[in-house]
This record gives C-alpha cells, sequence and structure tokens, in this order.
C-alpha cells in the first residue's frame, strides 16, 4: 500500500526547494560580483591626439609585451589578428588590433583598452578569454595602457573581420567563462617592494605583467589555470608540447648563479655562454626581448637572479640500460658526433655542448625529442646574426632511433635522466606546428 506524504512532508520539500534557490542565487550574485571587481564605471572619453613620444613609447611596450606575436597570423599583415591560438578547450582566435572602424579597435576608447587589458573585458562588455593573457596584463599601468593603445591606433587600418573561437561546450559560453574568472582571475596593479631596488620592481612589473613569462613558465590545472603571475616553476605549455622550463631550479632553468650580463645576452641575441634559446623561447626572443632596451634586461635578469629557488626532492631516475646505451652511441656517431663531439663537448658559440646541459636532461624530455625530430634553431639577431642551426632528423631516423639516441645523450658524458620510450617519440612526432 503506498504511503501518502502528509502536509508536514510537503512543507519540508518545499523549504529545501526555496533553499537550494536561495543558494543558486547567492552562488549567481557572488560569481557576477566576482567578475565587476576592480572594475569601474567607463568614463565618456574621447580618443585625444598622440604624440610621437606616446606613440614610440607605445611601440616598445607593445613589443615587450609580444603583441605581434599573437596578433599576426602566418603570412597576414601586422596585428590584424586571425591566428588561432589553440588550447585544451579549443582554438580562440586573435582580434584585430588595427584601428579600423569596422573590425579592428577603431572605435575604441583608451578606457575601453585599459579595460580589456585590466579587467579581460571587451568593449561591449563581453568577458574575454584568458588565452589573452589579462590575468598578466592587469598589472599593466593606465599610462602604458594608454602609450600601447596610441601606438595600435597610428597602425594602417586593416579590415580583416574577427574569426569566431572554435571552443567546446560548454567553454564556449559566457557563463562557463564567468564561474572561471571568479575562481581564478584577480584584477589589480603590482605593488611596489620598498625593500627591493628600482631595478627589481621594474623587472617584477616586466616579468609578471607585459611578458607574461608564467603563461608559458608554470603548470596549469585542469582548469587551464595558473598559481599566479610569480608561478614560475616550470610546465609543458598547452597544445604545442614544448617544455617551459622551472625559472627557479637550478636544475631547469634558474640563473641564480649567472652573472647578469649573461642573462642579458641570451634574452637580447638567443645565445649565451650558458645556453642558447630554440623552439618557443626563440619566438619570444625575436619577437619580443631582443628589442628590449638594456636597462629593462638587466632589470629583468636581477628580477630572475633574486627568484626564490625551488628545493625539488631529488627523485629516482631509471636511466637508459647498457643495450640502449651500446645502439645508442652508434646512431649518435653516425648523426651527431661530427657537430657535438665524440664525448658532448660541442663547440663554443657554434654547436651547444650535451655534456652537463641540463635542457637535455629535462622531465618530461620533450624539448630534446622536439629539437631531434624538427630542428633547432636559434633567432637571427644582431648578436648573432648567422645563428647555427640543427637540422631535423623527422625522417632521417624512426621512432625507435630517436628514442635509444635520445637516451644515450640524457645517460652519457656524466648526464643522468630517465630513458626514453618510442612510444614517447612517436606522440611528439604527430605535432605539428602552425
Amino acid at each position: 500500500m503506498r504511503e501518502r506524504s502528509g502536509p508536514g512532508g510537503s512543507k519540508a520539500l518545499k523549504r529545501i526547494a526555496v533553499g537550494l534557490l536561495l543558494i543558486a542565487i547567492l552562488l549567481v550574485a557572488a560569481v557576477y560580483m566576482l567578475n565587476v571587481r576592480d572594475e569601474a564605471p567607463l568614463a565618456a572619453s574621447a580618443v585625444t591626439a598622440m604624440t610621437s613620444g606616446q606613440i614610440a613609447r607605445g611601440g616598445y611596450l607593445a613589443r615587450a609585451g609580444n603583441c605581434l606575436g599573437c596578433h599576426t597570423a602566418r603570412g597576414g599583415r601586422p596585428y590584424a589578428g586571425g591566428r588561432g591560438i589553440e588550447t585544451p578547450f579549443g582554438t580562440v582566435y586573435a582580434s584585430n588590433l588595427t584601428p579600423h572602424a569596422r573590425t579592428g579597435i577603431g572605435q575604441w576608447t583608451p578606457a575601453q583598452f585599459w579595460r580589456a587589458l585590466h579587467n579581460g573585458r571587451s568593449r561591449d562588455g563581453r568577458l574575454l578569454y584568458p588565452a589573452f593573457p589579462y590575468p598578466n596584463y592587469t598589472h599593466v599601468s593606465r599610462d602604458d595602457a594608454d602609450a600601447i593603445f596610441a601606438y595600435l591606433r597610428s597602425l594602417p587600418a586593416v579590415e580583416q573581420t574577427n574569426r569566431p573561437n572554435a571552443l567546446r561546450f560548454p567553454y564556449d559560453s559566457q557563463a562557463a567563462l564567468a564561474l572561471w574568472r571568479a575562481l581564478y582571475f584577480r584584477p589589480g596593479k603590482l605593488a611596489t617592494d620598498s625593500a627591493r631596488s628600482g631595478e627589481w620592481n621594474r623587472g617584477s612589473y616586466l616579468v609578471q605583467g607585459l611578458g607574461h613569462c608564467n603563461a608559458c613558465h608554470s603548470s596549469r590545472n585542469a582548469f587551464g589555470a595558473t598559481d599566479g603571475s610569480l608561478d614560475l616553476g616550470g610546465g609543458l605549455i598547452p597544445m604545442r608540447n614544448w617544455y617551459a622550463p622551472s625559472l627557479t631550479s637550478a636544475g631547469e632553468a634558474g640563473v641564480a648563479d649567472w652573472d647578469l650580463g649573461e642573462i642579458v645576452a641570451l634574452l637580447k641575441t638567443g645565445v649565451s655562454t650558458h645556453a642558447s634559446v630554440s623552439g618557443p623561447m626563440a619566438e619570444v626572443v625575436a619577437g619580443s626581448t631582443r628589442f628590449l632596451n638594456d636597462a629593462d634586461l638587466r632589470a629583468i635578469a636581477v628580477f630572475l637572479k633574486a627568484l626564490p629557488p625551488s628545493h625539488e626532492a631529488a627523485r629516482p631516475v631509471a636511466g637508459a640500460d647498457a643495450r640502449t646505451l651500446e645502439r645508442g652511441a652508434g646512431i649518435y656517431e653516425r648523426n651527431c658526433a661530427e657537430c657535438h663531439g665524440d664525448v658532448g663537448e660541442g663547440v663554443d658559440s657554434v654547436y651547444p655542448r650535451l655534456a652537463g646541459n641540463r635542457a637535455v636532461t629535462l622531465e618530461p624530455a620533450a624539448n630534446v625529442i622536439r629539437v631531434v625530430l624538427s630542428g633547432g634553431f636559434p633567432p637571427g639577431t644582431a648578436g648573432n646574426p648567422r645563428p647555427y642551426g640543427m637540422p631535423p632528423f623527422l625522417t632521417a631516423l624512426g621512432d625507435e632511433d630517436i628514442a635509444t639516441v635520445v637516451s644515450y645523450i640524457r645517460n652519457s658524458w656524466g648526464n643522468r635522466a630517465s630513458a626514453v620510450s618510442a612510444y614517447t617519440v612517436s606522440r611528439y612526432r604527430g605535432h605539428r606546428e602552425e
């Protein structure tokens, strides 16, 4: 026999429903409030006359932020947008930053541009995706934002309609983005540290703000968020399969024991006596840091050199076995020794040293595999006008051979790191750059 709920049961269910509704309303209100924090009403300001000095400064700052790199499609007009930024959630397409009235920022005001950088909100109020690194750009000063806007307004207007993003559900919704921002985005300026020098504070501003270094040099959670702009502990760059090494670890890319001049040289030319850059970092040097003045490069070096060192617990490493080392030695002798030397000694300023090279022993082994597959090429700069590059072995060697020789290099001449499998190589072989 079915039991009927009495009046008391109905009232209890109603109370639960009302309670759940109130909780939902409170959550929506909290998400809304967190999305408008530190966001002042926009003043109805028009675009004022721009001075040549402001435009020149804005161009310099745009270089510091490497804006051209993302907002220019391959073979496209500068700053006209259209480049796809791949993410684990789909593709975000960079917008047109030229002053075209209909397809670019021709109708924007300085206040609206500032809000985009500081609050991650577009001219029409729409929330922007953090593939545009406003979690870092929020630290950019208003004066610098106005200068960048002045520079962009001085560019030739290009009529190129912005491509719609291609994101999967639910990541394509403003509601999901608002929730992400409520959890992970905190707008605000960097406070000056009075206990530090002016150089250190300038370096902090460039690294954590316009330079957005942690966009690559940090790990991300399942929702694509980092632990803050000072998280520089290294991480695999999403979708690109390059590992951006830790800037706080002496075993990876920490520079605490480098001379300031060597850090400046690496950022300015792409090479130094300690290291050379390739992959995404070569793009950063080519498109951004080589254009910075020596004072700013030194400030960045001061900041990076002073980063608190990370103290990782030593992990047991299963190196390559004797058979792999023997076979790898033969592959190395036939394909690598002519440039890198019989014992991985390299040639100064020409071919990188492999013995004791921490880029070779990084975990994961993504970078060394990518270089063997696709070649390694430092950027051409004034300080390194004719860079020596490494040819790709994509077609010359199979997955097993590459895994074997990389395992050999990672476990010879004093190097010690995990062995690499053919399966791992095959994963990187299938990846193509844009």
